[in-house]
């Protein structure tokens, strides 16, 4: 057997070695393993789980065969959650597997301790009254949910947790933490110790621009009452003192200086969304208070104290052209910075452990660490019990969905996804499930779907009968292609959630494979 750092080579690089351990750790419920769940555990069988419990009371039939890759001819009569189990124990022999014989309605009614076990629970292929019920079960025993299901040429994905929080939320696009708006005494000495105006040619074209503009930023401050540049003249005006200073046209230091000039524009302090984290109720600290709230705390006591209302350095600078000297000597500047706020940042949490008495080393140094080196990216994510969406959903965005064609397919395949679930229960059948019937089931689906619209406060709003034929037409099928396209997005939430790294979708993922367009409903 590989060894694990072989094995994940690619993936450590994405999510390191704790988003390793953590989904190592994890445990996976999966409800019902057609195509949709068994292509979403797959995936997570291969990126390394700890262990998956495999839930399905169904024998494997022909139809099967069609779209699940995971059964063949010989299991044609056997459990279906045992050759699934089987296939997936293959791929990955590392990871503990398991199958229960049950079908996953009868466990929820019956059994809803059963699911306290879990890291995280997949629902696949339920319908709306079990969806509820499940939500419930799993949010009073904190377990995280995610729901995933695939219809004909329609699908989607829905994240169910309390609240979820994120360190590592690693954006794409992110001010690097230079400070060049509010240097700190020693990154303003170690700038005046450089001279701008040396008369050495190959001197001036590798002073770092991170000087340059901390130079140049004090000076115009010198000269505008303290003010940097705010206006869109006067940040012209500052870019044309940058150019100025060039003394030749293959100066790459001033070209970079002069791109990175607008962080020395930016506002200085937290963002508005740092703010409302650190002003959370959650932030008020108990016995129970989870490390991401005790770290804020301290986050708190640290931006309106020492960091004189900037989060802790982040303590890494850029490429970019540079002596090797200065440059070597700039990064260690941002790194002791960096590590002189850690420890102010660590001795606050060992003090805030210590009041709601807790071992004051409950959280490791290495959290710490992470936690200051992200501090200005931390995300809270929290998501309406799917009762309350059912029941109440933001009318206003419901509305306006259905008036904008951007929307319309989205929003109509959600309103039909739940409108089937009912025609399911009056009538023991999904729309266009049996031939023969299809004229009277498209008009049956109508008349459900027009009055669950009416219910959720729509009223005199339909949608259109291509849709509605098109929902018939599909007959509740799982289409293998669809399906795995769905279990990819949730198994890519999966390890979102577990590894804590990466900010999980909020809302409805609607899935439309006539247009093939993939859209997010908050309702």
């Amino acid at each position: 057997m590989a060894e694990p750092k072989v094995k994940y080579d690619r993936q450590l690089r994405i999510w390191g070695e704790q988003g390793q351990a953590a989904l190592e750790k994890a445990s996976i419920c999966l409800l019902n393993c057609g195509p949709t769940g068994s292509e979403t555990l797959k995936n997570l069988v291969l990126g390394g789980v700890g262990s998956i419990t495999v839930v399905d009371g169904s024998k494997v039939e022909v139809g099967d065969l069609g779209n699940n890759f995971m059964v063949d001819e010989s299991s044609i009569g056997e459990s279906k959650a045992k050759c699934v189990c089987s296939f997936l124990q293959e791929l990955n022999d590392a990871v503990k597997a398991k199958f229960i014989e049950e079908y996953p309605q009868a466990l929820i009614e019956t059994s809803p301790s059963f699911f306290s076990q879990f890291t995280l629970v997949v629902a696949t292929q339920l319908v709306e009254d079990s969806m509820i019920k499940l939500d419930t079960i799993c949010r009073e025993a904190n377990v995280m949910l995610i729901f995933a299901r695939s219809y004909g040429l329609t699908g989607l994905v829905r994240i169910s947790v309390k609240e979820h929080t994120i360190i590592e939320s690693k954006p794409d696009h992110f001010l690097d933490d230079l400070r060049l708006n509010n240097p700190w005494p020693e990154l303003k000495r170690f700038a005046e110790g450089i001279e701008l105006t040396t008369a050495d040619p190959v001197a001036h074209k590798h002073i770092p621009y991170v000087v340059i503009l901390v130079k140049m930023a004090n000076e115009w401050t010198d000269s505008h009452n303290g003010s940097l540049p705010s206006t869109r003249e006067e940040k012209k005006e500052f870019k044309e003192l940058l150019k100025s200073r060039m003394i030749a046209f293959d100066e790459d230091n001033y070209k970079e200086a002069i791109e990175a000039s607008f962080k020395v524009f930016s506002p200085r302090g937290i963002s508005h969304e740092l703010k409302q984290i650190i002003d959370e109720s959650a932030a008020e600290l108990h016995h129970s208070s989870s490390e991401f709230w005790v770290m804020v705390a301290a986050l708190k006591e640290f931006i309106a104290n020492e960091g004189a209302g900037e989060a802790p350095l982040e303590g890494s600078i850029p490429d970019m052209t540079s002596s090797t000297e200065h440059y070597v000597n700039l990064q260690k500047i941002y790194q002791a910075k960096a590590e002189a706020d850690f420890l102010v940042m660590e001795q606050r949490v060992r003090n805030h452990l210590k009041k709601i008495g807790r071992e004051t080393n409950a959280i490791s140094k290495q959290t710490i660490r992470s936690f200051c080196r992200s501090a200005r990216k931390l995300k809270v994510c929290r998501y309406r019990l799917v009762e309350d969406e059912f029941n109440s959903p933001v009318l206003s965005e419901l509305q306006k969905y259905l008036a904008d064609e951007e929307y319309i397919v989205a929003v109509g395949f959600y309103i039909l996804l739940r409108a089937v679930d009912r025609f399911a229960a009056n009538y023991n059948s999904f729309p266009g499930e049996f031939e023969g019937e299809m004229d009277e089931d498209i008009s049956r689906l109508k008349t459900t779907a027009v009055g669950l619209l009416s219910d959720l406060g729509c009223n005199g709003q339909t949608l259109t009968e291509d849709l509605i034929s098109e929902m018939c037409r599909f007959g509740a099928a799982e289409l293998h292609a669809v399906a795995a396209f769905i279990g990819g997005v949730a198994s890519q939430e999966v390890i979102k959630l577990i590894t804590k790294q990466f900010v999980p979708m909020s809302g409805t993922f609607m899935f439309n494979g006539i247009d093939q367009k993939s859209q997010l409903l908050s309702l």
